[in-house]
């Protein structure tokens, strides 16, 4: 399965700070949770990312 593989799976993602000072991603879906802890700066580095990702998505609608 890739990026641009379509599946037919439901997930909740969460996002929000832990007590620790970390930004953890929590995904959950039928039978898996998946907590992805990271710090500050990665997590602005991933949010960057997604902003590009959003950026280009957008832009092949046109």
């Amino acid at each position: 399965m890739g990026i641009n593989s379509e599946v037919e799976i439901e997930a909740n993602l969460q996002i929000g700070p832990t007590s620790d000072g970390m930004v953890r991603l929590y995904i959950e879906g039928k039978d898996i949770e998946i907590p992805l802890d990271f710090d500050p700066e990665e997590a602005d580095e991933i949010a960057e990312e997604i902003r590009a990702a959003a950026a280009k998505a957008r832009a092949q609608k046109r």
